[in-house]
């Protein structure tokens, strides 16, 4: 089954943002304004709330890949929009917006992989470290260079932080400097880099992998694994115990338990 967003008015490149699932539940969405270099505009955040809303809302949802069209992944936030009204309450209300929705990419229980093809800045950064997973292209480079129009990249760092060293992290919110997609590889904010024309092939090959895996024990597994981040390690160790509980008593644990001392694939791989 194949569908496309509507949350948004269509622009001059097309649909803001281009939705599709095949039969297996696999979500794509597509940045779309590659002649803005897929900003995220109030269009694009609003497109991409209702597009996440909707695979939390599909019970045969088993994946998201975020991708983009033309040469960059995402520039960040709209300066020219935010611009054009100069006012506090409205750049707070902006803020919190896109907060919204990198806090509903984590709490998806699906995985979400970002497919990064070129340029991913300020926001767009932040994007690419808020999901679960991401597979670049050698082509494509990362920065958080808010600060070089006086701007620091705030919230695009709590995402950051949490992927690379904090002092790594710090040094590009400082100078705006941005890395190469081996640099991000290397520091932990992607997990693959490949040539341009083998991204779609790694991505594939990569989603093909999780969807062998039991959907109930990867929802269980994202949401613990979320959670302990930002506790106490007795805590983390508390919320892991009582998940590895629930998930070893739940049938696709017991049924892969059971396939392991029979020697054969279990049943969910079928």
């Amino acid at each position: 089954m194949t569908h496309t967003a509507n949350a948004s008015p269509p622009t001059a490149d097309g649909a803001v943002l281009m939705h599709t699932r095949d039969e297996r539940g696999v979500h794509t969405l597509t940045l779309n304004t590659p002649r803005s270099f897929n900003v995220l505009s109030e269009a694009m955040l609003a497109a991409l709330q209702a597009a996440i809303a909707a695979v939390a809302a599909d019970p045969q949802a088993r994946l998201v890949v975020i991708a983009a069209s033309g040469k960059a992944f995402c520039a960040g936030h709209d300066l020219k929009e935010m611009r054009a009204n100069p006012e506090r309450s409205y750049y707070q209300a902006l803020f919190a917006r896109c907060s919204r929705l990198m806090l509903a990419i984590r709490q998806l229980e699906v995985p979400v992989i970002a497919r990064v093809q070129g340029l991913a800045t300020a926001a767009g950064c932040q994007l690419v470290a808020q999901c679960d997973l991401a597979v670049a292209s050698e082509a494509a480079s990362f920065g958080v260079n808010g600060i070089d129009v006086g701007l620091f990249c705030a919230t695009p760092g709590v995402a950051l932080s949490r992927n690379i060293l904090p002092k790594q992290a710090m040094e590009m919110l400082l100078t705006g400097d941005f890395i190469s997609a081996d640099e991000a590889c290397a520091r932990g904010l992607v997990n693959r880099v490949v040539a341009p024309d083998a991204l779609d092939e790694e991505v594939a090959t990569l989603v093909d992998r999780i969807l062998a895996k039991p959907p109930e024990a990867i929802a269980m597994g994202k949401a613990l694994f979320y959670r302990q981040l930002e506790t106490g390690i007795e805590a983390a160790y508390q919320l892991a115990g009582q998940t590895m509980a629930c998930n070893m008593a739940h049938p696709v644990a017991q049924e892969g338990v059971q396939a392991f001392i029979d020697k054969r694939a279990p049943s969910w791989r079928a």
